[in-house]
């Protein structure tokens, strides 16, 4: 049975209450700045994430290469993920292949009705049966959780504080206009320009951070669902090994996507891991050895 992590929880609200408060301060400022009301900035905020939501899986799908694949050209795959949601209580996703030497897997999807899985097929030649499960059971949990849909309301505006900060940059380049057609003087958009910068910032570093929060959650959710922590633990470092020595255009082609793999394709140190979306492999399976020695210690119990 899944038991929630309190710390790790009580960690993600934190981080969801800091971004909050951040998003709330930036919009108090631009619609002060603009003479903006509520009801413009809700729309622009309501068009942008619709946009960014539905276009989201498609994009990922189209940039990586996916194929998605049936149950006759890929059975053993479809057989893990049947058996796997009928534990977790959730529609059956699309199960797509990357055709790519690179060992890595990434789930997307507006909602669990509109999923879908996919793996390469290096990561397919290197895992034994027990240790795909492990991580179709990781992805599956992202899915359960709607991370997708959550990364994607967290970024909400950080994406609009980029776009501000972009148009700043050209404004204070070619002299740009207020609202009402009102110059707006350099100093002013020097404080827009700061101000967006820092919203963007600091909401890259808490969402990197909420992201890593919920790859822990994801491979928590994932052992509990198989009940073998210990397989799940094998593949991240079989898959963290190989993505170590893989071909250096392989990782270029897709390290754009790392946050939505299973092991980011390009591993960092010391400070890298401050902006990772990823923990650490090895924090990651010290965790997962700690949910096996808890299943052993109920199955002794119990028996």
């Amino acid at each position: 049975m899944h038991k929630t992590d309190i710390q790790l929880t009580l960690r993600m609200t934190f981080s969801f209450l800091v971004l909050a408060i951040i998003y709330l301060a930036f919009l108090s400022f631009i619609s002060l700045y603009f003479g903006l009301g509520i009801l413009p900035m809700a729309v622009i905020a309501g068009l942008m994430i619709g946009a960014q939501w539905y276009f989201s899986d498609r994009i990922v799908l189209w940039s990586t290469g996916t194929k998605l694949v049936t149950k006759e050209e890929y059975p053993i795959l479809h057989e893990i993920v049947e058996r796997l949601v009928a534990k977790a209580n959730i529609p059956k996703p699309r199960i797509g292949v990357v055709n790519m030497e690179v060992a890595n897997s990434f789930a997307t999807g507006k909602g669990p009705k509109s999923s879908v899985v996919v793996v390469t097929t290096g990561l397919m030649k290197i895992l034994e049966k027990n240790e795909l499960e492990g991580v179709l059971s990781h992805e599956l949990t992202h899915i359960k959780h709607r991370d997708v849909t959550v990364i994607t309301l967290a970024s909400l505006f950080s994406t609009i504080a980029w776009f501000i900060m972009q148009s700043s940059m050209f404004g204070a380049m070619w002299g740009g206009y207020g609202s009402g057609g009102r110059q707006q003087q350099g100093g002013g958009i020097f404080l827009v320009l700061i101000v967006a910068a820092i919203v963007w910032f600091l909401s890259f570093i808490i969402i990197r951070a909420i992201s890593r929060y919920r790859e822990f959650a994801a491979d928590s959710g994932g052992a509990y669902m198989t009940g073998q922590p210990l397989f799940l633990s094998r593949a991240l470092m079989k898959i963290s090994g190989e993505v170590k020595v893989a071909p250096k255009p392989e990782l270029k082609r897709i390290e754009g996507m790392n946050a939505f793999f299973i092991i980011p394709a390009m591993s960092g140190q010391t400070i890298a891991r401050f902006f990772a979306t990823h923990p650490p492999v090895e924090e990651r399976v010290k965790r997962l050895m700690e949910i096996e020695a808890e299943l052993r210690r109920s199955d002794q119990v119990d028996s």
